[in-house]
């Protein structure tokens, strides 16, 4: 029995905590316990690699002992791929242990998607996450629509959303929730609409919809407070507090950014904040709570430092992030008043064409843990001072790394257009 002691400490200690949405558990990117390495290559720190089917820019979840992982092919995944009716969907059940593949499915595109052109092309038609919770995986795959699965790959039900397209016609990318017994989905580019599903049948509960949800690329936030729940919601020019139950309006401010609003809700329970907007962007803080319109009284404060697609992270009252262009921000949470603003890449460091950044930083301790698209992860003191601490790159990997990372007890998961990767000591 002593000699077995060892062993068995090692496989508790190597149980994951569940990652089960984007951003983890609450949405917050965050993990003050994890013990994650600050170094890794194709030889140091990797646990494991598996190649997977197709590009993706979604990110690997985690609920028990299985990862579940969205890509796409048949179109646009590689040259000669231009028959947009082979576009297909594949949901992956991967063994978190050793990475083997338990489950694939595949889902065919029901509705012709938006051509792979312009900014389309940035991201693919795999960039929902999945969402999990003890009995079923959830994906929306944008025209296809929704789908639920159980653990052990098993459809259970489909829920078309909408066929439509955005002016741009750049597809969407917002990721479900769950709340309750409710599926959140925003199909802003598919109906223009807040859609709330039942997550054991499918059936529809709820639609908030209107013109201004267009632009509305991001993936909404449950947010509660000393007196209820809302769900928040940013969209171009407003950003709108829900009843989650109902999707009915409870509130509403004018925040002024432009354009469409692809970052998530960042918030510490009394504010959100809003970063994005486009062609000029900027970052907003506004008071959670109240009744009707509460511009006047509850817009905090607003400046002109702003991510376009990395969603930031808040942490002892600074806001950070590794924007798409590739600088470092911190934040004063409380003023809006910028801290830093760096460089993460050095010249030369990012490998191809257009923005470095698209992944969100996730905060490890008091690491912050940046993945570029072409250029590897930065790890980054996450403190008042900018201080790069380690630049990470799997050199046999060229191709680009959009998902943003999930956080394991004792590493990470990590995602390109052609691999999955555990890495851990």
């Amino acid at each position: 029995m002593k000699a077995l002691l060892p062993l068995l400490v090692l496989a508790t200690s190597l149980t994951a905590a569940d990652w089960p949405r984007f951003l983890g558990p609450e949405g917050a990117a965050v993990s003050d316990t994890a013990q994650v390495p600050l170094t890794w290559s194709d030889t140091e720190n990797l646990r494991w690699k598996i190649e997977t089917p197709g590009p993706g820019s979604s990110s690997p979840i985690v609920k028990g002992d299985k990862i579940f992982l969205t890509c796409w092919s048949g179109y646009g995944d590689q040259e000669g791929a231009n028959d947009p009716t082979k576009l297909k969907r594949h949901l992956l059940c991967y063994e978190l242990a050793t990475g083997k593949k338990l489950w694939e499915q595949v889902v065919p595109s029901k509705a012709e998607e938006d051509p792979w052109q312009g900014f389309l092309t940035e991201h693919g038609y795999a960039t929902h996450t999945p969402v999990a919770d003890d009995e079923r995986v959830y994906v929306f795959f944008g025209k296809t629509g929704a789908l639920a699965f159980d653990h052990d790959g098993k459809q259970l039900w489909h829920t078309p959303l909408g066929t439509e397209s955005g002016r741009n016609r750049w597809g969407s990318g917002a990721s479900p929730i769950l709340w309750g017994d409710l599926v959140i989905i925003n199909a802003a580019d598919e109906s223009r609409a807040l859609v709330a599903l039942d997550k054991k049948t499918g059936q529809q509960v709820w639609k908030a919809d209107g013109d201004a949800i267009g632009m509305a690329y991001g993936t909404p936030s449950i947010i509660s407070t000393d007196d209820r729940t809302d769900l928040v919601y940013a969209l171009a020019e407003e950003v709108w507090g829900l009843n989650p139950e109902t999707g009915k309006l409870r509130w509403y401010a004018n925040h002024k950014l432009p354009g469409n609003v692809s970052p998530g809700i960042v918030t510490d329970g009394r504010i959100a904040y809003l970063f994005g907007g486009y062609p000029t962007q900027g970052s907003v803080a506004v008071k959670l709570g109240g009744k009707g319109d509460v511009t006047a009284s509850h817009i905090v404060w607003s400046t002109n430092s702003s991510s376009y697609v990395p969603t930031p992270l808040l942490y002892q009252g600074r806001l950070h992030v590794v924007n798409d262009a590739g600088f470092a921000l911190c934040l004063d949470a409380a003023t809006g008043r910028e801290i830093y603003r760096e460089r993460v890449i050095d010249s030369g460091g990012g490998r191809g064409r257009g923005k470095p950044f698209y992944a969100s930083t996730v905060r490890i301790g008091d690491h912050l843990y940046c993945v570029s698209r072409r250029g590897g992860t930065y790890v980054l003191a996450a403190g008042a001072d900018f201080q790069k601490l380690a630049h990470n790159v799997f050199a046999s990997d060229d191709s680009q790394f959009h998902g943003t990372p999930a956080i394991l007890t004792d590493g990470l998961l990590l995602r390109s257009d052609k691999a999955l990767y555990r890495v851990g000591k």
